[in-house]
């Protein structure tokens, strides 16, 4: 029997380079049978790399790994899973075209006479979803769920493998409050049994909630480790990045110009339905509603990512035809998407080339080319101005940190001086210090005249950053708040405005 204080993982001194960056340095670490350790650190701190190789994922260049007692040598993904160990990535690891239940036992697949038991994977797929109240088929492919569904599948298939050490990266970003607080009961379950569970979020406001230490990381070096009852998230802010955030949401006042952006009578599929919205020069338009209000669905359809069924788009008083993101992309009106690796990256290619790619209109010649001082004066502003941690801009854009992605991701759109930059859910993923680096460029844009219209699921964000709310609900707009009389109340009022249907 595990006593609720015995150390079950304790990492020394442990040393990690890739090419060109010293991710960790003489990094420590120790988790407890039955606590919640958060392990926080901006985006670039080496959370995720002392976690994967926790997990096997990457040997250590250095240091010493003890689990439940016993020093591991040569260690690996099928050794950390025969001690136990799981990990929840912070970006999605699914095979889209898989079904729920195939992706809950991929490499331990159930079969009867060599032949896939697919209705026995499917029952005890249900089972374990059924655990974590999740309402989703088994037999639904995982490339056909929302982002946050697909997060509560990866949620089940860890915990599936009776996990004895639980790493979760990020396992609330895509979520909504209900499933938050599902999710979060079932972690203090799993405390009270015994498993140690290690929990990396920019969500401090969670940390309270949910964690018993926290162990701060800054620049790939453990920094301090404290007892949550101890410590104010104003120090852990502090810790994290080595000096204090006065101000969380920076809000600048500027005039605002003439109507930059009009969307008329919008409708695409189902859950975008009627639409109408406009967007100033110089403002900063947030768009609030539970998941499944029809937000991404509408940001997709103004940028031509997916069909309309019928409506209207004006941009500087001109109509545009917008059949494809290149018709959005060419009329000024960009789009940051809420899956950056899956819609906003291309992850084979270079960092260099994700910022040049959708500018090349840019940086070519009469003749086609592509001017190697133009792309190279681009980029080097772009990860200056996004303050953007690499080692080297050829490096593969898959080696950044999820932060470090978003960045990119927003920085190819800022080098075209776009009219319009839509953003959705911008800071998901992201840490406190770099959040306040994107508040920061939305206000830049919002002072060069740019219009800014941005869906987040963080209503003091919404509050904190946006001069105007437009509210979602059901795929409808709802309501519509001026920031001076917009409150968490009003917003939740408005985007629980279900219409009344009636049943055959």
């Amino acid at each position: 029997m595990i006593k609720p204080t015995e150390t079950i993982v304790s990492l020394s001194h442990i040393d990690k380079s890739f090419p060109g960056v010293h991710a960790l340095d003489d990094v420590s670490f120790e988790l407890r049978a039955g606590e919640v350790m958060a392990l926080l650190g901006e985006n670039g701190a080496g959370k995720s790399t002392l976690m994967k190789i926790l997990s096997g994922i990457h040997p250590r260049d250095g240091g010493d790994i003890t689990i439940f007692g016993k020093p591991q040598g040569d260690y690996n993904t099928k050794k950390a899973r025969a001690m136990g160990v799981a990990i929840i990535h912070q970006e999605l690891n699914m095979c889209q075209h898989l079904t729920v239940a195939e992706n809950i036992f991929l490499g331990r697949e159930l079969t009867r006479s060599g032949v896939l038991a697919q209705s026995e994977m499917n029952k005890e797929a249900e089972k374990i979803l059924g655990r974590l109240n999740i309402d989703i088929a088994p037999d639904l492919v995982v490339g056909d769920l929302a982002v946050s569904k697909q997060q509560m599948v990866e949620i089940a298939k860890a915990l599936s493998c009776s996990a004895k050490i639980l790493i979760m990266d990020e396992p609330t970003s895509a979520l909504t409050a209900k499933e938050i607080d599902d999710l979060f009961r079932i972690i203090r379950s799993l405390r009270d049994e015994g498993c140690g569970i290690v929990y990396i979020s920019h969500r401090l406001e969670e940390i309270s909630q949910i964690a018993d230490r926290a162990t701060v990381m800054r620049d790939g070096r453990h920094i301090i480790t404290r007892n949550l009852s101890d410590t104010s998230l104003k120090e852990l802010i502090s810790y994290m990045v080595g000096r204090e955030i006065k101000e969380k949401f920076p809000r600048v006042a500027c005039e605002k110009g003439k109507t930059i952006l009009k969307v008329t009578n919008l409708n695409a599929g189902r859950m975008v339905r009627g639409i109408n919205l406009s967007l100033a020069a110089g403002e900063i338009v947030g768009i609030a509603g539970l998941m499944g209000a029809g937000r991404t669905e509408v940001t997709r359809a103004i940028c031509g990512a997916d069909p309309k069924d019928g409506g209207e788009l004006i941009v500087d008083g001109k109509k545009i035809n917008v059949n494809s993101p290149e018709d959005s992309i060419r009329a000024g009106v960009v789009l940051v998407p809420e899956d950056r690796k899956r819609h906003g990256l291309c992850v084979k290619l270079s960092i260099r080339e994700n910022i040049a790619l959708p500018n090349l209109d840019e940086l070519s010649g009469a003749l086609g080319y592509v001017n190697p001082k133009k792309e190279t004066a681009m980029v080097d502003k772009a990860v200056k101005d996004l303050r953007i941690k690499l080692s080297t801009a050829e490096a593969n854009v898959d080696s950044l940190s999820g932060g470090n992605q978003q960045k990119v991701v927003v920085s190819k759109w800022l080098a075209r001086n776009s009219r319009v930059v839509i953003f959705d859910e911008p800071t998901r993923g992201i840490d406190v210090a770099a959040k306040v680096e994107i508040y920061h460029l939305m206000n830049q844009l919002k002072r060069q005249g740019v219009g800014v219209l941005f869906v987040s699921s963080e209503m003091p964000e919404i509050l904190g950053i946006a001069d105007r709310i437009i509210v979602m609900c059901d795929g409808r707009i709802t309501g519509e708040l001026p920031i001076e009389e917009a409150t968490q109340e009003k917003i939740m009022d408005y985007a629980t405005r279900f219409e009344s249907k009636a049943t055959a």
